[in-house]
């Protein structure tokens, strides 16, 4: 079962005169990876290494660091969490001492499951995108019907009535796809958006 974080989280420690500091939080897309990273882009920093997950995606980034030694260690803390639509950054600034290769996996993969460890997991629930059309006079019932149960949707006004799009969990479509039957008396159906 996947799960991601409720928030951004950060943890700090310092290793042999080098500071290390995690920053990890919730991302659903690329575009919120590269705004996370824009976000926390720090030049005093001597390395700023990260690995993400989101789904089967998944990136890591050493900085400069040799190979192998931080961006994979951080995304093994990820996955070894059961963690996806994640991402975990971690800085660091040197302090003059060298830790080895086997010093800089336990460091950076230490900093992030520390990091890891402080954060709040939250289940991560898979929504389906459907769409359905309505006529003017249900649409306000409808809307309605949305927002109490939480449901992400975007509506569209046409001559004819209104489209929406939106996404819902496995265990919401049979009892909304009832209600809008019920709601628009046979003539409104919910379907998968065409491709």
């Amino acid at each position: 079962m996947p799960f991601t974080l409720d928030t951004t989280y950060r943890y700090e420690e310092e290793i042999k005169k080098s500071r290390f500091e995690a920053i990890a939080a919730p991302v659903d897309s690329e575009e919120a990876v590269k705004a996370f990273l824009a976000l926390h882009k720090d030049i005093t920093t001597t390395h700023q290494c990260w690995a993400w997950k989101i789904g089967h995606q998944l990136r890591f980034n050493d900085d400069g660091e040799p190979s192998g030694t931080a961006g994979r260690p951080i995304l093994a803390t990820i996955e070894g969490r059961e963690l996806t639509n994640t991402i975990v950054l971690v800085n660091r600034w040197y302090g003059g001492i060298k830790l080895g290769t086997g010093g800089l996996v336990r460091a950076y993969g230490g900093c992030a499951g520390q990091c890891i460890l402080l954060a709040n997991k939250i289940e991560l629930i898979e929504k389906q995108e459907y769409t359905f059309e309505c006529g003017f006079a249900e649409w306000p019932i409808l809307q309605y019907e949305l927002k109490q149960l939480d449901i992400e949707y975007i509506e569209q006004y046409v001559e004819q009535g209104i489209i929406v799009d939106l996404k819902l969990q496995q265990d919401q479509v049979a009892s909304f796809a009832l209600r809008l039957q019920d709601v628009s008396r046979g003539r409104s159906q919910l379907c998968e958006p065409k491709a």
